[in-house]
């Protein structure tokens, strides 16, 4: 029978020392298409087994050299040879015990002489198939095991994988918390921040109003009073008191971020180095002062004078924290806001880094998280009012920089206010530059001035001001009853009007009259700055005001001969 194209020929190895004999195995055999071997002696047998993959061995018992079961036991002793198929052929009669010899040398069949071909094709067609089969099996076990190293290594790469997006995800979603929390931390102090901001607008508006009629009433009082020493001590004292209730409200509009600001060009290692005398004194001999100004930095838009203040505030915040004296280092470099360590909240462009470090005791964080609270402080009492960062925190924002600080215990605290580069001065807006201050001379011609606002206290010592300067004074306590005024009384040459008025706002009575009079000369008075954009350059006199203050505004604003304003500033308009 011929081997089919799908089965492979296998090695089968006829072993006799007798010639004949091999080529009779040879003829019945080579109709089954096997791969014939012969060898004539066992030593000759073994050659051709070490050379070949050998599948079935026929072995002549009797041989001169070897005899059949000593070469089946020298071949079951190789490793390689184990399972290969051994047939005795034996030309004498074998008994029982020769049989059982045979088998624990390793043989699996016998075939007596004379061979039956059809018997010995059928055995050998029995071993060589079994041997196609078992190298079958073992190439599938072995290609199994390939596909399941393969699909096991597919699958720890899988796991693998898995593991790592999972710590990619993990880790993303702490980000994500992370950055949520910050965020959310932010929001919430933004909010606590604002709700502050506005607490303290509404409170600065409505004490600048008590302190209003209190510093109108106590200068008319100081003039008419007895020219008693002690008496006008006593008024004096009452006067600073008020002023520094004024100057305590300033800190909180400051905060609150409705503060009048002057911004103008400001060149920061000029404005440094002009305070540093004034610095020095203040810290004392203890504490060192250094400036370190990178070259070349370009000027900066704010207000000088509450820069100068800020700056104060800071170095004695400094000082204060290094009561066994230290070093104060005053930086400034040219920055960006798209740099790493910027501010998230700044706009896009060029700013100014003013720094002040100090070598003192550092915060801890509790103590940084609230640093620019209003009334927050460390300083014992009588030592601070707590409104020093706030009003520093107010200023840049208000400005459109911002404020950073870094502090660890131990380790100091670094302040950083960022300060937009001036473009050009004309960049400055008209609602952000406050009113210009004038030399005053006595006033010559008295006008006629309808005095508009809500409060009776702050009316009343407005009128008082004004009827003591000369001039002619009607009041009105809204909007309403000044529109009427303005109607029945007709000759008005100056109106001075409240902002926050209950139904009708200042701006708006001032819209109304210009309706009717568009000539009409006014000034709005206000208790902090938050106004509307449509207030554009209307003349304001910021409260609480000093008598004088109130008559440079009137004359200015009348035309009256005797106030002028300062050389290089624009004249008011009404």
């Amino acid at each position: 029978m011929l081997a089919t194209p799908a089965q492979e020929p296998v090695d089968i190895l006829l072993v006799d020392d007798q010639p004949a004999k091999l080529l009779s195995y040879e003829v019945i055999l080579e109709g089954l298409g096997e791969n014939l071997l012969k060898a004539s002696s066992g030593r000759e047998a073994l050659g051709i087994l070490l050379r070949h993959d050998v599948a079935i061995v026929l072995i002549d018992v009797q041989m001169p050299d070897l005899d059949g079961f000593e070469l089946a036991a020298m071949i079951r002793e190789h490793p390689r040879f184990q399972r290969t198929a051994l047939i005795f052929v034996s030309a004498i009669h074998l008994s029982d015990l020769d049989r059982i010899r045979g088998y624990e040398a390793g043989a699996v069949d016998y075939v007596p002489v004379p061979v039956v071909p059809e018997v010995l094709r059928a055995k050998v067609r029995v071993f060589a198939e079994l041997h196609r089969k078992t190298r079958q099996l073992e190439r599938l076990n072995a290609s199994l095991e390939q596909r399941v190293a393969e699909r096991t290594a597919e699958l720890e790469d899988s796991a693998r994988a898995l593991r790592q997006l999972n710590e990619d995800l993990e880790r993303r979603i702490d980000q994500r918390t992370r950055e949520r929390e910050h965020a959310l931390a932010q929001l919430l102090e933004a909010q606590k921040m604002e709700t502050i901001g506005h607490l303290t607008g509404g409170v600065a508006h409505d004490f600048n109003n008590l302190l209003m009629a209190m510093l109108g009433s106590l200068e008319i009082l100081k003039k008419r009073i007895p020219n008693d020493i002690a008496v006008q001590r006593l008024v004096d004292n009452a006067i600073k008191g008020a002023e520094r209730g004024a100057a305590l409200t300033q800190r909180l509009l400051a905060f609150a971020r409705r503060q009048e600001l002057r911004p103008a060009t400001v060149n920061v290692p000029d404005l440094v180095h002009g305070m540093k005398e004034l610095l020095g004194r203040v810290i004392g001999t203890d504490v060192r002062i250094s400036e370190e100004m990178a070259p070349g930095l370009p000027p900066v838009l704010i207000d000088e004078n509450q820069l100068e203040l800020a700056l104060l505030n800071l170095v004695v915040n400094a000082r204060d924290a290094m009561p066994d004296g230290g070093a104060i280092t005053l930086s400034a470099v040219a920055k960006d806001a798209t740099e790493a360590d910027a501010p998230r909240e700044l706009k896009s462009g060029g700013y100014v880094c003013l720094a002040v470090t100090d070598s003192g005791e550092g915060m801890d964080e509790d103590t940084l998280s609230r640093a620019i609270e209003p009334f927050f402080t460390t300083k014992g009492v009588g030592k601070g009012t707590g409104l020093g960062l706030s009003m520093v925190h107010g200023l840049a924002a208000q400005s459109g920089g911002a404020l950073m600080i870094s502090s660890r215990i131990g380790a100091g605290t670094r302040i950083e206010i960022w300060i937009p580069q001036a473009a050009a001065p004309e960049s400055m807006t008209a609602a952000m530059i406050g009113e210009t201050h004038f030399s005053a001379r006595p006033a010559i011609r008295p006008r006629r001035v309808l005095v508009v606002d809500d409060d009776v206290l702050v009316c009343t010592g407005t009128v008082a001001m004004l009827e003591d300067l000369g001039h002619t004074v009607i009041e009105a306590n809204s909007g309403a009853q000044a529109l009427a005024l303005l109607e029945s009384v007709g000759d008005i040459d100056l109106v001075i009007t409240d902002q926050l008025m209950p139904n009708m706002t200042g701006l708006e009575l001032i819209q109304r009259m210009r309706e009717r009079r568009p000539e009409l000369r006014v000034i709005l008075a206000t208790g902090y700055a938050e106004l509307p954009s449509d207030a554009g350059a209307l003349p304001r006199l910021p409260k609480p005001f000093r008598q004088e203050d109130l008559a440079r505004m009137v004359s200015m604003h009348t035309g009256s001969v005797g106030y002028d304003a300062t050389p290089g500033t624009p004249e008011g308009t009404a």
